[in-house]
């Protein structure tokens, strides 16, 4: 059997692919991450076996998949957003292969665009900005932070995931770095969930302005801020999923 990298989307269950929950409907067994819709998980056959990403390490992750598939088990590794944004779907491709194991990767709705796009926010716009930078503020290995220096001269958009326990080093680092303290900003709460919240401020006042605000964040940093206003949706996003 095989092994299918699948992209939930973005939080909002109804944003999955219909290749993915097709996929997600026949498997055998679904190992998902944590912030996946309990909705998703549940379209998974009652019989499939169900495994958090938590509390396994990576290493106890790829080897699920590869014993699972090489036990001839279907396998959907369930992961938020897009497999390859930020979502180790790489280093679980690179198991796969060095185990000879089959697997198709199904690209997922990313937070990049949808949260932003849910609070009102395009994160390209003619006129105001032609290019898009993502930055991750989870450090994952010791000592390693973005490259403050090189952001703050980047024209265009600045997206930065997992951004709530970075806000006051984000903004401090692209001001000292030479980016206008009056930059706009927005930081987004549960983008496409029901229980979305998001604020807007300029760089410097958006650690105060998000204090308020639970994980996980996303921060939009760039004149396409200044059109939240306008483009802010009248009704929340709550597509539901499609029928079996």
């Amino acid at each position: 059997m095989s092994v299918h990298l699948v992209g939930a989307g973005p939080g909002n269950p109804g944003l999955i692919t219909i290749r993915g929950l097709d996929l997600l409907r026949t498997c055998d067994v679904v190992v998902y991450d944590r912030l996946v819709a309990p909705e998703l998980v549940d379209e998974a056959p009652v019989d499939a076996i169900r495994i958090a990403r938590e509390p396994h390490t990576q290493s106890e992750i790829n080897e699920l998949l590869v014993g699972y598939a090489r036990a001839g088990f279907d396998v959907v590794r369930l992961k938020g957003g897009d497999p390859f944004v930020f979502g180790r779907g790489g280093e679980e491709a690179i198991a796969l292969t060095g185990a000879g194991v089959e697997f198709e990767t199904v690209p997922g709705v990313s937070a990049l665009s949808a949260a932003p796009a849910a609070a009102g926010i395009p994160i390209t716009h003619r006129g105001l900005a032609s290019q898009v930078t993502l930055v991750t503020a989870h450090c994952s290995r010791e000592g390693q932070r973005p490259d403050y220096a090189s952001l703050a001269r980047t024209p265009g958009t600045l997206v930065f995931f997992m951004a709530l326990r970075a806000l006051e080093e984000i903004a401090a680092e692209l001001i000292a770095h030479g980016l206008n303290p009056t930059t706009p900003a927005a930081a987004i709460a549960s983008g496409t969930l029901p229980e979305q919240r998001s604020v807007v401020a300029a760089l410097a006042e958006i650690p105060a302005a998000a204090a308020e605000l639970e994980s996980p964040v996303l921060l939009v940093v760039g004149d396409v801020v200044s059109l939240a206003d306008r483009l802010r949706p009248i009704a929340s996003l709550a597509p539901a999923l499609s029928p079996r």
